[in-house]
């Protein structure tokens, strides 16, 4: 996830373009039996791509769409790459104006690359917020099919509009990726009787929940400070010192990551009940004067890979990651981009999805990383100091196991 304000000026443009074009001819399924394109959108699928030099295109399968993606002349990794297609020439807009009735649009997808997330969403020529009908679907396994669908609240068209539907890749990496559609359909839908979404949706920067909200505080394990630059050196020892003293601490920035790591044994085998918060207390933090987009923010990352054991007393990133690429340790996707709370003793909340603190729980994920998203000095403080009681924490609840059942009190 990253700020909204690069893509969605880019996809202002798009949504011009495809108002602009033909009235779209077709069923409301695309099965792909035929691949249609159409750079206007129009009579076909759209592709565009943004903030980056990734390159696209979306190609006939065997029954299936192909949506290739290569992004090996990209740096920065901020990309996007969206298909987009108009469908209100397809759809009952005068059903669509009624009250009561909504959107809704679902396909059967898989990916080559796992984990990764993807996003469907909805927009028209009247759009301002292309993130208002947008939401993100995490692909967990490659070469699995997941089935994912998104249905709008309180979208505004009717007759006279024009209605897109888009999915979109973000920030993947810096490879080749390829996402195959086997169908999809979009309808006009009674919001009542929709049903719950497939997927499960999740929504796109959320508002930042209520710390208080959440049973459990789980300080992390381990945290260790390792430099990609120096990557058979031990930082265990890692410190800031100013005026306001020296402190232990973990710092992201140029060459060097944050890695954490938490101990889940006392909650093997139970289930998250929502997403969570990564909780970050700043001991210092310097970014450019000037903000500027997906610049001068913290990219929170998954550990996916390398030594699920490492001891931070002697760890380095070179025995952490024991010879494998960068992309098989730390997903390249964030979690999240945001920026950093400056102050000493500040509080960084991060939103964490319920399926990557599952995935955590389950040792699927090994844990979570900080690393910088462009020019930025972000210092938090470790478990070492202070007791302990500044370490980074993950806030979350846990469903309730049934009246009855094994530790159920």
């Amino acid at each position: 996830m990253k700020a909204p304000s690069p893509l969605s000026r880019t996809l202002a443009a798009l949504a011009a373009a495809l108002v602009a074009a033909l009235p779209l001819a077709a069923q409301l399924r695309d099965d792909f039996t035929i691949l249609r394109k159409d750079p206007a959108g129009a009579a076909g699928w759209a592709t565009r791509t943004g903030e980056g030099r990734a390159v696209m295109d979306i190609l006939p399968g065997d029954g299936f769409a192909a949506v290739s993606v290569d992004a090996t002349a990209d740096r920065r990794n901020v990309w996007w790459a969206v298909i987009a297609r108009r469908v209100s020439g397809a759809l009952n807009m005068a059903r669509l104006a009624r009250p009561g009735t909504e959107l809704r649009v679902e396909a059967r997808v898989r990916t080559d690359t796992a984990p990764r997330r993807i996003n469907l969403s909805f927009n028209t020529q009247k759009t301002t917020d292309f993130h208002s009908h947008l939401m993100e679907y995490d692909l967990a396994e490659a070469g699995r099919w997941y089935t994912i669908s998104l249905t709008t609240s309180g979208f505004e068209a009717g007759p006279g509009d024009t209605v897109n539907v888009q999915m979109a890749l973000m920030d993947w990496g810096l490879g080749r990726y390829r996402v195959d559609i086997d169908y999809l359909e979009v309808d006009v839908v009674e919001a009542a009787q929709a049903g719950p979404d497939l997927g499960p949706p999740i929504p796109y920067h959320p508002p930042v929940a209520d710390p208080s909200a959440f049973a459990l505080a789980l300080p992390a394990a381990a945290d260790l400070t390792v430099d990609t630059a120096e990557p058979g050196v031990s930082l265990d020892d890692w410190k800031l010192a100013d005026g306001g003293g020296t402190a232990r601490v973990l710092s992201a920035g140029g060459t060097r990551l944050v890695l954490l790591h938490w101990d889940f044994t006392g909650l093997a085998g139970r289930e998250v009940a929502g997403p969570g918060l990564l909780e970050l207390t700043t001991r210092a933090v310097a970014v450019p004067g000037t903000e500027r987009p997906d610049f001068g923010q913290l990219r929170v990352v998954e550990t996916i890979g390398g030594d699920p054991a490492w001891d931070e007393r002697t760890a380095t990133w070179t025995s952490i990651a024991g010879g494998r690429p960068r992309d098989l340790v730390l997903n390249p996707q964030p979690i999240i981009d945001a920026p950093v709370t400056a102050g000493d003793g500040a509080k960084t909340y991060l939103t964490v999805p319920a399926v990557v603190l599952q995935r955590l729980l389950d040792g699927k994920t090994l844990g979570i990383a900080l690393t910088p998203l462009g020019s930025i000095e972000a210092s938090f403080y470790a478990r070492e100091e202070r007791g302990g009681t500044l370490a980074p924490r993950l806030l979350f609840n846990i469903l309730q196991k049934p009246s009855g059942s094994p530790d159920s009190k």
